[in-house]
């Protein structure tokens, strides 16, 4: 026999039912609230497992997107070959094979060179210092500011010939060799994934647009595509705008008398991928580099970075990037720096054609739907 209390519930119900009215019910928080508590954990749980799980694949995670970013900076090169009447598929083909001369290319010649004078230069730091200090604009400087520069040398000098500071850097050479090791295995997965993506760019497209109901599927496709294209220009752009001022970087500090030019140069390139601020931030670099060598070095390399960064705005940037994507500078700077803080350089360098992709949605999407309600 049912309790008094589930059978006056029972006859409300069906009153209401009758009445037309909607059931009075609490829902599973009040009829059964130890069941509710046991779903509730349990999704915290899982949601705590697939958070942990994707922390713990992050590194995966970050390669796959950056070779997706790779490949669609390299798709742009494909349509280029396609246009000339080359076949898609020897068109890609081609585009790996110049892909993997360049990627070898760099390891077999320039690397190299670049971890050597890499290792010089970090290793005559305090000759340099000790040149600047002998120096009679450094030694005048000093004495105007009354002693400040030649007391902040002193510290300096201090920390390099202390025994503990070696130490502390021996100690973690260790960390510094499995950091190079586990960055030459990230660098050789995504440069595989490249390969692979490139490959199979288009029959990958099809089979994840097929996961789109069909009623949407075309204008899915069409932002979908247009946003692609918009981040393969952007990144191609960028690449050659980098490795324009690296060039011209390794000319100018090789004229300049600049010692290191090359690794100097690299670090310019990788430094120059920063949306608008990098070519400045290059600048700065090399004119304190250079200074270490005499302040008419230094001058004559701001000098010409401040002529290239003319031509770069007015000349470079709208014939190489005229098709990529347009952002309000704005909006550049604060995907760069949110794009920066959350992954680095490679956060920054994606964050403006992401930001490019949900403009374009606002433009396309949101905004039109906006003025119809």
């Amino acid at each position: 026999m049912k309790p008094l209390g589930r059978r006056a519930r029972d006859l409300e119900t069906i009153r209401q039912r009758e009445a037309g009215a909607p059931p009075a019910s609490g829902g599973m928080m009040a009829n059964r609230p130890f069941v509710w508590a046991l779903v509730a954990t349990a999704g915290v749980l899982v949601t705590l497992a697939l958070a942990a799980a994707l922390i713990n694949l992050s590194s995966v995670v970050f390669s796959v997107f950056a070779a997706v970013f790779v490949t669609l900076g390299l798709d742009p090169l494909v349509r280029w070959f396609e246009r000339r009447g080359m076949k898609r598929g020897w068109a890609i083909l081609t585009v790996i094979i110049l892909f993997v001369l360049v990627i070898g290319g760099m390891l077999w010649l320039v690397l190299p060179i670049v971890i050597n004078q890499a290792a010089e230069f970090i290793s005559s730091l305090p000759q340099l210092y000790a040149n600047l200090q002998e120096q009679d604009w450094f030694q005048q400087l000093s004495d105007d500011s009354d002693g400040v520069l030649a007391t902040a040398y002193a510290t300096f000098v201090d920390v390099i010939t202390d025994p503990a500071t070696w130490a502390t850097v021996g100690g973690g050479a260790l960390n510094v060799g499995f950091a190079i090791i586990g960055g030459i295995s990230t660098a050789f997965f995504i440069f595989i994934l490249t390969i692979y993506f490139t490959a199979t760019l288009d029959s990958s497209k099809a089979a994840i647009y097929t996961l789109v109901a069909a009623s949407h599927r075309a204008r899915v496709v069409d932002y979908a595509e247009r946003i692609m294209q918009n981040v393969g220009r952007y990144l191609s752009g960028m690449v050659v705008l980098a490795f324009f001022n690296a060039v011209y970087s390794l000319i100018l500090l090789t004229i300049a008398g600049v010692p290191f030019a090359l690794v100097i140069s690299v670090a310019a390139f990788f430094i120059t991928l920063i949306p608008m601020i990098g070519t400045v931030l290059t600048t700065a670099f090399m004119t304190v580099i250079a200074l270490f060598v005499s302040p008419t070095a230094a001058l004559v390399v701001l000098i010409g970075m401040l002529i290239y960064m003319q031509v770069e705005a007015y000349i470079l940037t709208p014939r190489v990037m005229n098709r990529a994507v347009q952002v309000p500078g704005s909006i550049v700077l604060i995907a760069a720096l949110a794009g920066g803080t959350l992954a680095g350089l490679p956060g920054a360098l994606v964050a403006i054609p992401v930001a490019a992709g949900i403009l374009l949605i606002v433009k396309e999407v949101v905004v039109p739907w906006k003025a119809r309600i």
